[in-house]
């Protein structure tokens, strides 16, 4: 079996998904891809934010029927490989939109700069390059 091609989803919960929204779209950038609104018990709201073409999305749950309370860690991370310096309006518009500037250790703080999200989760835009070639 051969996972090539593969679309990555990474799934949490929020507490709020406007704040989420402001956050990803608004302060990073990213696309609305999709956004539900729970209809029947059971269900919950969802928000995908990415980039069309993209290879991956983030999935933000939350709404009334949530059923998880977000528990970020200091090592949940979502790195983003910039493969250059990071702009400092990018961090503004981020802090702007709900995030807040923190450190994730000497080795991330070296290599690029940490905004934890509105529900606490941490990005981190790397000024290192990546590639799994």
């Amino acid at each position: 079996m051969s996972l090539a091609p593969t679309h990555l989803r990474i799934a949490r919960p929020s507490r709020d998904l406007a704040a989420a929204e402001r956050f990803w779209v608004g302060g990073l950038g990213l696309d609305v891809l999709w956004r539900s609104v729970a209809e029947a018990p059971g269900e919950h709201d969802l928000l995908m934010v990415g980039r069309p073409g993209n290879h991956w999305h983030l999935e933000l749950v939350g709404g009334e029927q949530l059923a998880v309370t977000p528990t970020p860690t200091a090592e949940d991370l979502l790195v983003l490989y910039l493969d250059g310096p990071v702009d400092d309006g990018l961090v503004r518009e981020l802090e702007r939109a709900g995030g807040t500037r923190v450190s994730a250790g000497p080795y991330w703080d070296r290599w690029g700069v940490t905004v934890a999200d509105p529900d606490g989760y941490r990005l981190v835009l790397s000024t290192r390059g990546w590639s799994n070639g």
